[in-house]
């Protein structure tokens, strides 16, 4: 219910949140107050919206139920629901995004397709023209979820009031459901304004059956066999909650282990196993690649490995039967609960050589310390460029200084190009859950939304921003919001005036490059003040470090923008195409 006038003064009329027990609940009210009932019962504390009319009763039921659900409004719409995503990503319950009609909603369709790419339960609600006028041409009149469907579990319209709270659940239930993913609901004009009473079922999410423990055995029987196995873990080893079981597997099973996406820091930084830094030797030369929680895509060579003359078997293991590669040969597969898949094989080889720190029957003895030596070599190589002074600045010596300050909790978060391909390289979390980038679908302009979300989830934490001077320009005007919103978040831009990841790439095959420069030295750390946060510019290698320190010690929206050499690409041997 909205503000009623009496006496001339609006006042808010606030009704009772609904309880979080078991078994539905009875509830009254216009449509968005029977939606975010609804929500509540999945845990949503917060609501990322930019303002629309069509929405209006989203908001009215946010700020006027008791308590009230916490209301942030963006200045673009993929922020609102690249919040969401970051949310649904660090916390491992749902996130919420209202977006209004028309406009708002394609908006947002780069950043649901984000969610979609990367297994995020988010759920966005969306504003849309009227049922009676349908047709005759009203403010952003759209049929919405045929956009959508590509990118979404579901897309559909909810046209009546009376069943808004079932088809939010309905819309949180898929979102939650293996494998997790976006799901799209947009409400009517009548059915979000109307007025009705609805039970509000109890939250219920579906979980990941157990996988095939013939499945797993044969899995089992490949471990047994290998000489130089690898294990990778993805994302969704943490986005499951599969993170300890599959630590204690590695180790178990004295397994190297290399991690990805959200997956780094489930062995943390120096861990003995971790191989991640050794990658490239690692998979050339590998026999066998297990492969849990993440698409063999172009990240990970589309899933070919070992020498050419002799490819490494590779297994593949899913939350889910369809996420199972199907353009690669497998040796072996499984889908189901990956806690329930790291708990069997480690019980099948309970018995084996392997359990109890011992190398495995048939393995390699020099397999580990051979990769744990091009860890070291990795390691010893890096050293004079993260302590580079070059000028201009190398962009690894940004990530020699912040390694320095950064906590074992931080939230580190990467936006950009080559600039966070070098952070990816640098940088081994020491706790899971703690990275967060774009994921596989690479689109730029996650990085503020994140920075919002990561903010409200981990409020004791360090949260840091790396900004590629390219990304910056998507959503850099968010600044803003993170003032609005009292939310303090370290920005690093790596600042070499140019489209570093498409530059030197066109240089090579043309001979020139064009549509890749970006002005020198943009003073990216001025918007940043102007929106009413802090910043500097930091031109020599030397003053990154002081700069660094005065950003976590301000306390506000901090951009430390680096200007760094245009002439320095990362090393790639793939552009994903």
């Amino acid at each position: 219910m909205g503000p009623i006038v009496v006496s001339g003064r609006p006042v808010q009329v606030r009704h009772q949140a609904p309880p979080v027990t078991a078994g539905s609940v009875r509830v009254s009210g216009h449509g968005g107050t029977l939606a975010l009932a609804a929500a509540r019962r999945y845990g949503v504390s917060a609501l990322f919206t930019l303002s629309g009319g069509h929405v209006f009763p989203l908001y009215d039921a946010a700020v006027t139920t008791d308590p009230p659900l916490r209301l942030v409004d963006v200045r673009h719409e993929q922020t609102a629901v690249f919040a969401a995503e970051a949310t649904a990503r660090l916390t491992r319950t749902p996130g919420l995004a209202a977006v209004t009609a028309g406009p708002g909603v394609t908006n947002s369709v780069s950043a649901v397709t984000t969610a979609w790419f990367n297994g995020a339960p988010v759920v966005v609600l969306a504003g849309r023209a009227p049922d009676y006028r349908w047709g005759a041409g009203s403010l952003q009149e759209i049929d919405h979820p045929p956009l959508l469907a590509p990118v979404t579990k579901r897309a559909w319209t909810s046209h009546e009031t009376a069943k808004v709270a079932a088809s939010v659940d309905e819309a949180f239930r898929l979102a939650l459901s293996p494998h997790r993913g976006p799901v799209f609901l947009d409400l009517s004009l009548e059915a979000i304004y109307g007025q009705a009473e609805a039970d509000v079922p109890d939250a219920s999410v579906p979980s990941a059956p157990a996988p095939d423990a013939g499945d797993v055995g044969r899995i089992a029987a490949l471990l047994r066999e290998a000489r130089r196995p690898v294990l990778i873990l993805g994302s969704d080893v943490w986005l499951s909650g599969a993170q300890d079981v599959a630590r204690r597997a590695a180790e178990e099973l004295q397994l190297p282990v290399i991690a990805n996406g959200q997956a780094r820091g489930v062995l943390p930084g120096g861990h003995d196993l971790l191989t991640t830094r050794a990658r490239s030797t690692a998979l050339r030369t590998a026999d066998l690649v297990i492969v849990v929680g993440t698409p063999l895509d172009f990240r990970l060579g589309y899933g070919s490995f070992g020498p050419p003359d002799a490819p490494a078997r590779v297994v593949h293991v899913a939350d889910t039967a369809g996420g199972i590669a199907t353009h690669v040969s497998l040796a072996a597969s499984a889908a189901g609960d990956l806690t329930g898949f790291f708990t069997e094989l480690t019980a099948q080889l309970a018995d084996h050589p392997a359990a109890g720190r011992r190398a495995p029957t048939g393995a390699d003895p020099d397999w580990g310390p051979r990769l744990a030596e091009a860890v070291r070599a990795a390691s010893a190589a890096d050293a004079p460029l993260l302590a580079s002074d070059a000028s201009p600045v190398h962009p690894a010596r940004i990530y020699g200084e912040l390694l320095k300050v950064l906590d074992d909790d931080a939230v580190v978060i990467g936006d950009g190009g080559d600039f966070v391909s070098f952070a990816g390289k640098y940088l081994e979390p020491a706790r899971p859950g703690g990275w967060l980038d774009p994921g596989p679908f690479g689109c730029l302009g996650t990085g503020l939304g994140y920075a919002i979300a990561a903010r409200i989830a981990r409020p004791a934490a360090q949260v840091v921003l790396l900004l590629g001077d390219g990304a910056a320009g998507f959503s850099l005007m968010d600044a803003d919001t993170l003032v609005r919103h009292r939310l303090p978040v370290v920005i690093i831009c790596g600042n070499n005036g140019g489209w570093g990841l498409e530059k030197h790439p066109m240089r090579a095959l043309y001979g020139y490059d064009v549509a890749a420069d970006l002005q020198p030295g943009c003073r990216y750390d001025e918007v940043v003040r102007a929106l009413g946060g802090a910043g500097e510019l930091v031109a020599a290698a030397a003053g990154i470090g002081p700069a660094l320190r005065r950003a976590f010690a301000a306390n506000v929206p901090y951009l430390v923008n680096v200007v760094t050499d245009p002439e320095i690409a990362y090393p790639r041997s793939t552009t994903g195409v």
